[in-house]
């Protein structure tokens, strides 16, 4: 595609740069933190890692200020690998839940990227 001098690439709201989500750096941190959503009155789910579980609850600390939180083990939503961050299809992403289809929407959303599918119909 050619670039007329003083326009924006409007290719950069169709896709995203794969080379940033597949950093094995990245996959490595997603790992050892054993990061899931966790239910938050603030922003609907947020981030936090697993800590330690203790029966039906887990011990989790919050990603965003590193608060340590008791959640039931039935509230805590499974996140996604980063490979799937701002996926276009969302059929793809191997944890299907609330909280990851929320976070995928607003990733997408505030990077420009406003356009997804949900399912497959064949033609």
């Amino acid at each position: 595609m050619s670039h007329r001098s003083g326009q924006e690439d409007p290719e950069r709201y169709l896709f995203v740069d794969r080379a940033v989500v597949y950093n094995p750096a990245t996959q490595a941190d997603w790992t050892a933190k054993k990061l899931v959503w966790v239910p938050s009155e603030r922003h609907g789910f947020e981030a936090a890692g697993i800590r330690e579980e203790r029966g039906e609850e887990v011990l989790v600390e919050l990603a965003e200020n590193g608060k340590k939180v008791v959640i039931n083990k039935d509230d805590i939503q499974k996140m996604n690998p980063p490979k799937f961050s701002k996926v276009e299809d969302m059929a793809e992403l191997t944890c299907l839940n609330e909280a990851s289809v929320l976070h995928n929407l607003k990733d997408r959303y505030y990077s420009g990227l406003i356009y997804v599918s949900t399912s497959y119909w064949p033609g």
